[in-house]
């Protein structure tokens, strides 16, 4: 379900920033907060609900972030001893994939922002756009604060260094810093013991092969030559690592694969019908022949066409296999044009499809959508 900042979902009276903070959200939040000396978890309790209805998702973070700040020491020093105190357990640093934590546990990265830097805020919750505004203040004594925590024994703070310097971060501001410059640290975090921080190094990765897909190639291949990661591992983390860049069909991305652009391959494409209705599914058949063993990807392009407006096409996965000699690989898509799409409005006239075939286009054709 795609979400923006605001917190709507797309599905009907979805709410993900009602779900995330309420009254027992913030309930749980104020007992926490309880154990401080002085602090009066009915007057937080009450004082944050009384503008949640009115703000999206990060803003209720700010406003609650506000009045926890009204109760705590200004002396930053004292603030952080208070705000640890009031932390419940970290995360399991046992786990091998994500525990991203309760966005309520959000507030003590936000106060850190505002007043210092630490780590300890994101052994609870996931902290990636907090450390952003530090890079932009004060890169290099951030950066150099970065390279430690690349080696933390809690895979939470590793997970932090990559994916706070990722350049094209959802919902995230913009940090400054050189796009090319934190693959330093993903050079030490390619190879983690944790799902959850190869995925967010994956995601890095996947952001720089939009700006400069060579040198992200490159670095995939030199990672293999290391052997610090399992051939599997490393086959997976190339594969997420180049998904846009194999969408867009470039050659080495595909290589690095194993999926060769001049391999010797015969293709029948077809469809089973020229015209669609609104809420119908277009039918696709596709042959693949080889004279050799020939592993392929196989995805196909739809060019919509809007009244007025200019066409534009997305990439779908149809299939990934091996096409043998002798044993043709025979292929069979329904894709459902949805009336109903929250994302997306089809519009009744001339389309097309595009069969790609190791990023080669190898065959299109044009149907008519007709309405519901």
């Amino acid at each position: 379900m795609a979400r923006g900042p605001d917190g709507q979902g797309g599905g009907a009276g979805f709410s993900l920033k009602d779900q995330l903070f309420n009254e027992q959200s913030l309930g749980d939040l104020s007992r926490e907060f309880a154990v401080l000396p002085g602090f009066d978890a009915d007057r937080f309790h009450v004082e944050a609900m009384s503008r949640l209805p009115e703000l999206g998702l990060l803003e209720r973070m700010e406003w609650m972030a506000d009045c926890l700040e009204q109760q705590l020491p200004q002396a930053f020093p004292a603030m952080a001893e208070a705000l640890e105190a009031a932390m419940p357990v970290p995360l399991d640093p046992s786990k091998t994939d994500g525990d991203f934590g309760r966005f309520i546990h959000a507030l003590p990265g936000i106060l850190a922002v505002r007043h210092g830097l630490s780590n300890a805020a994101t052994q609870r919750f996931s902290m990636e756009f907090y450390i952003r505004p530090f890079l932009n203040a004060w890169p290099d004594e951030t950066m150099a604060r970065l390279d430690l925590w690349a080696r933390d024994e809690n895979y939470h703070v590793r997970r932090l260094v990559s994916e706070g310097t990722r350049a094209r971060l959802p919902w995230a501001a913009n940090i400054s810093l050189d796009p090319l410059v934190p693959l330093r640290f993903l050079d030490v975090l390619h190879a983690d013991r944790t799902r959850y921080v190869t995925r967010s190094v994956a995601n890095h990765m996947n952001d720089i092969s939009k700006i400069a897909p060579d040198v992200v190639v490159a670095r995939l291949r030199a990672w293999g030559e290391t052997g610090r990661q399992a051939q599997k591992e490393h086959d997976w983390m190339c594969r997420h690592a180049l998904r846009t860049a194999v969408k867009r069909g470039e050659r080495a991305a595909l290589e690095v694969l194993g999926y060769r652009q001049d391999a010797p391959l015969h293709v029948a494409f077809g469809l089973t019908a020229d015209e669609v209705k609104i809420g119908d599914a277009v039918e696709m058949l596709v042959t693949l022949t080889a004279d050799e063993p020939t592993p392929v990807m196989v995805d196909y392009r739809i060019r919509f066409c809007r009244p007025g407006r200019a066409c534009s096409e997305k990439v779908f996965k149809l299939k990934v296999g091996k096409a043998m000699p002798g044993r043709p690989l025979n292929m069979r898509k329904l894709h459902r044009l949805k009336g109903d799409a929250s994302t997306f409005k089809l519009h009744p006239g001339p389309h097309r499809i595009t069969l790609q075939v190791n990023g080669v286009d190898r065959g299109e054709i044009d149907f008519d959508v007709l309405p519901a």
